[in-house]
């Protein structure tokens, strides 16, 4: 079975004082040792990667490339997927639903993926099960 895997789960398995670390860190190892695939698309990765080099430096930067990027199968955003999310952003009008949140619905949706490894509720909002 294949999991998405968004920014909000990355970012809490790379920071020790996120309040999500040791839940998240838990569950990163046991989909590591599942048969389980691990999904995200390019949105999440530069969301991920501006996120830990801002506020956890270049070597937790460097630790995000070489330790977690090589898990993960990436789908790359093309023009129309960003046009699509863009459009969903800006119909829902939601200050809390970034473009990021709606090209990972977008994604999900078209490769029919309903499990996340997430601490955003909007995927559950969306009928997606979070893990």
């Amino acid at each position: 079975m294949t999991v998405y895997v968004d920014t909000s789960a990355l970012y809490a398995v790379m920071d020790s004082d996120d309040s999500g670390h040791m839940a998240a860190k838990d569950k990163w190892f046991t989909l590591l040792q599942s048969a389980d695939d691990m999904v995200c698309n390019s949105y999440v990765l530069v969301e991920t990667y501006a996120l830990v080099q801002h506020r956890l430096g270049v070597e937790a930067s460097r630790s995000l490339h070489e330790d977690v990027f090589p898990a993960l199968h990436v789908d790359w955003i093309d023009e129309a997927t960003h046009r699509e999310a863009m459009s969903a952003m800006l119909v829902a009008g939601r200050k809390d639903l970034s473009l990021v949140d709606c090209s990972s619905f977008i994604t999900m949706r078209r490769l029919g993926l309903k499990r996340v490894f997430t601490l955003d509720a909007h995927f559950g909002e969306q009928g997606f099960e979070i893990l």
